[in-house]
């Protein structure tokens, strides 16, 4: 689990937007797509390590993953998130 003093002072590399953690169905959801091979980061790459958790930007367009508690903010590494 995030700590919430971290998660109160991070946001979004891009857009500097607010984010909060992911309700678990979404990170459920995303994982399946990852098993099945389905899931591409927004650089493009295929998503293949299972994530802990994630943090979405305040739009709900961009999931950050957590992987062993640590969220990695890196704008290639968000994971869209379907509208």
């Amino acid at each position: 689990m995030i700590d919430p003093e971290l998660l109160k002072i991070l946001c979004c590399p891009e857009t500097h937007q607010e984010v909060r953690l992911a309700e678990p169905a979404v990170i459920e959801k995303l994982n399946g797509q990852i098993a099945a091979g389905a899931l591409t980061n927004r650089a493009g790459q295929p998503v293949t390590e299972k994530i802990d958790s994630g943090l979405v930007r305040a739009d709900g367009k961009v999931l950050y993953p957590i992987r062993r508690n640590i969220p990695v903010m890196l704008v290639d590494e968000g994971i869209p998130l379907a509208g």
